[in-house]
């Protein structure tokens, strides 16, 4: 189950109709509105993973939902951002296949390509520089843009913040 601060919990295939009220409300402002997934977790007696849908309406605000889980302890950092990506991989795919199988969401879809952001920077002593081209090749392959930090608010401040 998700939760949003301004409509509770909801199952992941709910999503689509409240982004797409969102998007139809801020068609006004001509301004670009950008669904974002990102994953970020921290580790504690377990692995608590949250993976968070933004959508952002530039310049007007925008909304967001997130899931916790939990996993077993996972002390790797190459693992947990491998894990983290396909979390977010795997909510993106199923934000499309609701989007792809309803005709009401063909000008949003259309007009609002889902990006993933991933909570790995370039930083010269960072831990995961070196795993940037994998993950970003992954999720290309897959059909979404990316960003990384210190472009990937939606992981590493949404999600990071969720997470603590």
């Amino acid at each position: 189950m998700f939760k949003s601060p301004t409509y509770g919990m909801l199952h992941i295939e709910q999503i689509p109709d409240k982004i797409l009220t969102f998007y139809m409300d801020h068609e006004k402002y001509d301004a670009p509105v950008h669904i974002i997934v990102g994953t970020d977790s921290q580790n504690f007696d377990d692995t608590k993973i949250v993976s968070v849908v933004a959508v952002i309406c530039e310049g007007h605000g925008g909304i967001f939902f997130y899931e916790i889980s939990r996993r077993a302890l996972i002390r790797d950092v190459r693992t947990k951002l491998r894990v983290e990506t396909n979390d977010s991989l795997q909510v993106a795919e199923t934000l499309v296949e609701t989007m792809e199988n309803d005709k009401k969401y063909e000008e949003m879809y259309l007009n609002c390509p889902i990006a993933i952001h991933v909570d790995a920077g370039n930083s010269r002593n960072g831990k995961t520089r070196e795993l940037i081209p994998e993950l970003v090749g992954w999720i290309k392959a897959c059909g979404y843009d990316c960003s990384v930090k210190p472009d990937s608010f939606v992981a590493s401040t949404i999600a990071d913040r969720l997470s603590k």
